[in-house]
C-alpha cells in the first residue's frame, strides 16, 4: 500500500483498514469518486428546482413525522436540526481506534455517489481522519436501524463547529477541545449542510461497522493465539499429540479444524515432551478437542468477515440516489439486520475460545500429571496460581451473559414508524467486550501455561520454547506468591505486542 490510500480505487478490505490505521496511513478520494460525488449532487440540487414532489428526508420531515413537507428556504436548516436534535448519545467514549474506523468507513459509504452529499463534506471528513481528530462520541443511543443515528450524529457536530474533538498533541497524547475553538486553528469554515446531506451522514451502519471490523481483526489474532497457547498448555500438561494428527480431521474436514490441527502440528515439531512415553492413553476434551472447537470459531470468523467485507463497501444512507436512472429510491440499506446477527454469532464464537482456555488453565493447577497443586513449589504456604483461575471463571461466566443475543431483541420508536430495529448497535459493544475478555482469559493460560511447562524435564519445539522465553523476559517464574495482577497485565499487553505474520491469520 503506497503512503496514500486511494478511497473508490478499489473495494475496502479489512486487511487495508488494519494497515490503514495501525500505520497511520492518510486517506484521500480518487478521481473517479469526486466525479460520481460531484455529479450526485449536482442531480439533486437540478431534480428539487424542477420538482416540488415530496421526497423522504429532503423536502420532509424524518421518521414518523415523513409526511410533514419542507419549505425550500428550510431545506438546510432541516439538515442541521436532524444532526444537532440526534446527538443524544450516553455512556462510555467510543475508543479512539473505534472513532477512526467509523470515519473511514462513513468515507467509503459516501464515496459511490449515491449519498448526494457535497465534496466539501466528505473532504472535511478526509481531513478530521488524516489529522487524527476525533469527535467525542459515546457507544449508547444506536438502536442499529434508521442508521447509526445518535453516534453518527456526534460524529457530524464537528462538521458544524459543535461539539468536542480529541486531538494529538506534541506530546503523542491526546487533547479534549470544542469545536469552535479548533475551527480557526484549521482554517475551517462551518459547512452549510445542503438538502439530503444530514440524512446522508446519520443513516448508516458505521458505528455497527467500525466496532464490528476491529472485533474481527482482533478475532482472527486471537484465533491463532488460542491455537499457539493450547498448544504451550498440551505439553505443558504432558498431553498427546496423535488427536491432531491430519488422518483424523481428514473424515471430518471443515477448514477451521483442518486449520487449527496443522497449526499445532507445525507449533509440536520436534518436540521432546511428545518424545517420550505417556502414561495416559487419552487428554481431557479441552485438550483433545482444541482442532473442533478452535475450527468452529475460525469458520465463524470467516463466515463474518466476508458479511463485513461486503457492508463496508456498501452504500447505507436513505434516500439512495440513482443519478443515471433518474431515481431516488427510499429503502432501508441503513438496517443493522446482517450486523446485528453476525456480530452476536462471533461473539458467541469467541467466547468459546475463552471457555475452552479456562478449562485448559483449571487442568493445568489441580495437581495431575506430576504437576504440584496451584504451579507452586510449597501449595499451602503459597496459593500459587490459584486464584488467576478465578479471575479467568469469573470473566468466562461474564462472557456467557454477555453472549445473549442482541439481535432477537427489538422495541418499537419513531411512533410505531421504526417498529422493528436490529438492536446491532447493542450486538457491537457486547462483542467488544467478549474480545477483550477472552484476550485476558488467553493471558492468564499462557501464564498457567509457561509456569507448568517449567516443572517438565524435556523441552517442547523450538518454536515454543523461545515463545516462552520471549514471554519470560516479561513474566518471571513464580517462586513464591506475589502480585499477579501485574503478572497477568502484563501477559495481556504481552499478547496485545505480538505481531501475527497475516499468513497464519
Amino acid at each position: 500500500m503506497s503512503e496514500i490510500y486511494k478511497i473508490g480505487e478499489s473495494l475496502l478490505s479489512l486487511s487495508d483498514i488494519s494497515k490503514i490505521i495501525s500505520e497511520d496511513i492518510k486517506i484521500e478520494l480518487s478521481s473517479k469518486s469526486e466525479i460520481k460525488t460531484l455529479e450526485c449532487r449536482e442531480y439533486l440540487d437540478v431534480k428539487m428546482k424542477k420538482s416540488d414532489d415530496p421526497i423522504y428526508g429532503i423536502n420532509t420531515g424524518f421518521g414518523s413525522l415523513c409526511n410533514h413537507k419542507i419549505l425550500e428556504e428550510d431545506l438546510g436548516k432541516l439538515q442541521k436540526n436532524l444532526v444537532v436534535s440526534h446527538s443524544c448519545g450516553m455512556g462510555d467514549e467510543v475508543p479512539h481506534e473505534i472513532v477512526k474506523i467509523m470515519l473511514l468507513l462513513k468515507i467509503q459509504s459516501l464515496s459511490y455517489g449515491h449519498s448526494a452529499v457535497q465534496l466539501v463534506t466528505i473532504n472535511r471528513l478526509i481531513e478530521m481522519f488524516n489529522k487524527n481528530i476525533l469527535p467525542l462520541i459515546f457507544q449508547q443511543g444506536s438502536l442499529g436501524a434508521s442508521g447509526d443515528l445518535a453516534p453518527l450524529a456526534h460524529m457530524s457536530l464537528v462538521l458544524l463547529g459543535m461539539g468536542k474533538v480529541d486531538m494529538p498533541n506534541n506530546k503523542g497524547c491526546f487533547d479534549r477541545k470544542n469545536t469552535s475553538d479548533i475551527m480557526e486553528e484549521m482554517g475551517w469554515d462551518v459547512i452549510q449542510l445542503k438538502s439530503k446531506e444530514g440524512l446522508a451522514l446519520l443513516n448508516g451502519t458505521q458505528f455497527m461497522g467500525a466496532y464490528g471490523v476491529w472485533s474481527l481483526l482482533k478475532s482472527q489474532k486471537l484465533s491463532y493465539l488460542s491455537d499457539l497457547i493450547g498448544t504451550v498448555s498440551l505439553e505443558a500438561f504432558d498431553g498427546r499429540s496423535e488427536c491432531f494428527d491430519e488422518l483424523i480431521h481428514l473424515v471430518r474436514p471443515h477448514k477451521g479444524q483442518l486449520l487449527t490441527a496443522k497449526n499445532i502440528r507445525g507449533l509440536l515439531e520436534g518436540s521432546e515432551i511428545q518424545k517420550q512415553d505417556k502414561d495416559h492413553v487419552q487428554d481431557p476434551y479441552s485438550f483433545r478437542c482444541i482442532p473442533q472447537v478452535h475450527g468452529a470459531t475460525k469458520d465463524v470468523i470467516s463466515h463474518v468477515k466476508s458479511i463485513f467485507t461486503t457492508e463496508i463497501n456498501s452504500v447505507t444512507d436513505n434516500p439512495t440516489v440513482f443519478p443515471k436512472e433518474d431515481k431516488i429510491i427510499s429503502g432501508g440499506n441503513f438496517h443493522g439486520q446482517p450486523l446485528a446477527m453476525s456480530m452476536d454469532y462471533l461473539a458467541l464464537a469467541i467466547s468459546e475460545l475463552g471457555s475452552i482456555s479456562e478449562r485448559r488453565t483449571y487442568q493445568l493447577i489441580s495437581g495431575l500429571r506430576g504437576l504440584p497443586a496451584f504451579l507452586v513449589a510449597e501449595p499451602g504456604l503459597n496459593s500459587g496460581m490459584m486464584i488467576p483461575q478465578y479471575t479467568a471463571a469469573s470473566i468466562v461466566s461474564q462472557n456467557k451473559q454477555l453472549c445473549t443475543p442482541a439481535s432477537s431483541d427489538s422495541i418499537v420508536s419513531s411512533n410505531g414508524q421504526e417498529d422493528h430495529v436490529s438492536m446491532g448497535a447493542n450486538a457491537a459493544t457486547k462483542l467488544y467486550k467478549v474480545v477483550e475478555n477472552v484476550e485476558r482469559v488467553l493471558a492468564i493460560e499462557l501464564m498457567n501455561a509457561v509456569q507448568a511447562i517449567a516443572f517438565r524435564n524435556n523441552t517442547s519445539s523450538v518454536f515454543i520454547e523461545n515463545f516462552i522465553e520471549t514471554y519470560r523476559n516479561e513474566v518471571d517464574f513464580l517462586n513464591e506468591d506475589r502480585l499477579l495482577h501485574t503478572d497477568i497485565q502484563k501477559s495481556v499487553q504481552f499478547l496485545q505486542s505480538l505481531e501475527i505474520d497475516s499468513d497464519l491469520l
